[in-house]
């Protein structure tokens, strides 16, 4: 018998007062949810009304508040049915401040709400945690940022799936016709490892005060994974994330858009060079190119006339893109640096980074929500 084993059978002799769940109806509860298609295909928590209010008195909004609409689908997500379903996830009360925000920043980020969600191109949200919360909560930063370990990180992103799946009906082969889809369909929450960045957090970035805890919401496609451990030249590193960028298999539209998601030995490096986030931002911009004959090579020297989908120049919709109606030789990917997002992630350990390839706007400010605080015992419901 394993140790895990050996503690759990252990476990009821050692609660003398507490009282003996009832497993075989815990099993039924959990089947039965299955069994109604409640679940992203994991189990789930069943919920009861005393355990829900644990949830709601995180918050000062009304149980009824609506925090996200799909107006197509004609169906909003209110604070109660978020609560359900990050009970649901596995949440623990304390983390739903955090999934308030993570909704609040989709609304404000605007796509998810139309449609993306399921679109076959397979996106889902990805969630970036700044400030004391992570501390508080236990979100990991640090290594295995995008991996499995730690309770906040994996339930905070599943309650926004299954919030999808019971509250907008976005079930696989239904609504949801994502032709391959992605992991991040299961959940994908990080946090930003403000303490070992050479730079100022994310959100100060943008407009937010150092010290306070937000949610950034982006929609991600793919998250590719950069391996660059013995260079020490600045322009180098930068060019191969370049690279990682440019990848012809990532032009859905004219232009794209992503986030640098750095680990902190590459952060360092860039600093150490006198790089800030905006030059980082710059250097792949401009270097995040491809030539005129390596997109016609794969079908995509020319955009649609009326979506601006890249598609091959034979195309009856085809029009040049605006790099070729230039003259260029060369066609940028990102349409601006602001089209590029830059973080810090991971462990001081090794040089690696990532690529998250987003789908949204190619530049302008990102989304970010602030975490309210708990109300005071007292404070209104």
């Amino acid at each position: 018998m394993s140790e895990l084993d050996t503690r759990a059978a252990g476990a009821p002799e050692e609660a003398d007062d507490r009282p003996l769940v009832d497993m075989e109806t815990l099993r039924r509860v959990m089947e039965f949810y299955a069994g109604q298609g409640w679940t992203d295909g994991l189990p789930v928590m069943p919920v009861t009304d005393s355990y829900l209010a644990e949830f709601l008195a995180q918050t000062s909004h009304r149980p009824g508040d609506v925090v996200f609409r799909m107006p197509h689908l004609e169906r909003v997500c209110t604070v109660r049915s978020a609560a359900i379903n990050a009970a649901m996830a596995g949440c623990l009360p304390e983390y739903f401040p955090v999934v308030l925000a993570a909704w609040e920043a989709l609304s404000l980020e605007g796509y998810a709400g139309k449609g993306i969600w399921q679109s076959t191109t397979g996106t889902a949200p990805l969630l970036l945690v700044n400030g004391p919360v992570r501390e508080r909560i236990g979100l990991n930063s640090r290594g295995n940022v995008f991996g499995s370990g730690f309770r906040a990180n994996a339930t905070i992103g599943r309650a926004l799936r299954l919030t999808a799946i019971n509250v907008f009906g976005l079930h696989p082969h239904q609504l949801d016709q994502a032709t391959q889809g992605t992991p991040a369909k299961y959940t994908a929450c990080i946090a930003e490892n403000e303490e070992d960045s050479p730079w100022a957090p994310f959100p100060a970035d943008h407009g937010f005060a150092a010290g306070e805890s937000t949610v950034t919401s982006m929609l991600v496609r793919s998250v590719i994974h950069l391996e660059a451990r013995h260079t020490t030249d600045p322009e180098q590193l930068g060019r191969d994330l370049a690279g990682t960028v440019a990848r012809t298999g990532a032009l859905v539209h004219e232009t794209i858009s992503g986030c640098l998601v750095l680990g902190p030995e590459h952060a360092h490096l860039f600093a150490a060079a006198g790089w800030s986030k905006a030059d980082v931002r710059q250097f792949v911009y401009e270097h995040a190119v491809n030539t005129r004959e390596r997109l016609a090579e794969v079908g995509k020297d020319a955009v649609s006339r009326e979506t601006r989908w890249r598609l091959p120049a034979g195309h009856p919709d085809a029009v040049p893109d605006t790099a070729s109606e230039s003259g260029r030789d060369v066609v940028p990917v990102l349409n601006s640096p602001e089209a590029l997002l830059v973080t810090v992630a991971g462990a001081h350990n090794a040089g690696v980074s990532a690529v998250a390839e987003t789908f949204g706007p190619r530049g302008g400010a990102p989304a970010i929500a602030r975490v309210e605080d708990a109300p005071t015992q007292g404070g209104t419901r």
